[in-house]
This record gives structure tokens, C-alpha cells and sequence, in this order.
């Protein structure tokens, strides 16, 4: 069974050692530009953001970070994105942990927690122009492409899963 708890200063060495992974640098987009400054942000409490451990039986394998975008302090995903929306960022920690449908339980609990926040109306995710395996997976959780943007020094695709579309189980709502 997954879940997701808080990650915690404790987690540094995992997550640093899940940066290194080639499956998660390899869709990470330039690591100049996304420098998560870890050590600083994990023991960091904001009510814009959340880093998560995603665990199986106790046992850490994934990362998944929900952020408002409207309220974060980079304005990344800038003004003009969708007024109460929230953002995923998710990876498997080891490779071999792939294909599993890890990835796709985390999703799940991640957008209840989303969806949970009463103005949450919004989810949104910038995978890499050339990420397909990500984009079919997440075209498969509902989620409706909005069109190309770049973030600094890479190209994405933005997606976009509303509210209704959850709830209902309709991936056209």
C-alpha cells in the first residue's frame, strides 16, 4: 500500500541520491535552472507547498511535491494561469521501481490532497516537450492538454485536470 507523508531534512540523502538517478535527471528539464535547493527548502514550512515521501509498506520510492501556483514565491507557472490552482511535480525515486503503477497511485492520492482544498479547482503539469511516456500517463489520468510553454530554458507541454473532470471520473468534463 502507498502513501504519502511529509518529507523531513531526514529524507536529504534520499532525495539527493534520487536527483542523481538517470530516469529522474533525464526529465527534470535543466538542472541549472530547477536547482531545488534541498537543503535549504526541505526544512522549510510554507502553506503554498507541500513535499511529500511517497511510501510502499514503509518503504520509501517516490517524491511528489503539490505547490499553489498562484502563491508560490518563484511565480513559476506565472499570472496567468488558472486562478485556484494547484501544481504536481512526481518521480520514482529507482529505476527499478518503473512500471509498476507506482506512479500512478501516487498520482491518485496527490490529486485527492489537491482536490481535498476546497478552492482547489485546478491541477496542473509541465511535462518535457519530448516526454511522451508522461504525457500519455498523464493524458490517461484525465488530464487535458493546454498547450506548449517554455519554463526558463525548457520546453513543456502544460496539462490540466479541472475538478469535475475528477470527481466524475470524465476525463472530457
Amino acid at each position: 500500500m502507498i502513501r504519502l507523508r511529509t518529507a523531513t531534512l531526514a529524507d536529504l540523502p534520499l532525495i539527493l541520491h534520487w536527483d542523481e538517478q538517470p530516469h529522474v535527471r533525464d526529465v527534470g528539464g535543466d538542472p541549472e535552472w530547477n536547482d531545488w535547493n534541498w537543503d535549504e527548502e526541505l526544512g522549510r514550512e510554507v502553506a503554498w507547498r507541500e513535499f511529500l515521501i511517497a511510501e510502499l509498506n514503509g518503504r520509501p520510492i517516490g517524491f511528489v511535491q503539490l505547490i499553489d501556483c498562484r502563491e508560490e514565491e518563484s511565480h513559476y507557472w506565472g499570472n496567468d494561469c488558472p486562478e485556484h490552482s494547484w501544481a504536481i511535480d512526481i518521480w520514482i525515486g529507482e529505476g527499478d521501481e518503473l512500471g509498476k503503477g507506482h506512479g500512478r497511485a501516487m498520482m491518485h492520492l496527490a490529486i485527492d490532497r489537491c482536490f481535498a482544498r476546497p478552492l482547489c479547482e485546478h491541477i496542473l503539469i509541465d511535462p518535457m516537450a519530448d516526454n511522451t511516456r508522461a504525457q500519455r500517463f498523464y493524458e490517461s489520468l484525465g488530464f487535458k492538454l493546454l498547450g506548449p510553454r517554455r519554463f526558463g530554458p525548457d520546453d513543456c507541454l502544460v496539462y490540466q485536470l479541472t475538478r469535475a473532470a475528477w470527481r466524475h471520473g470524465d476525463p472530457n468534463a
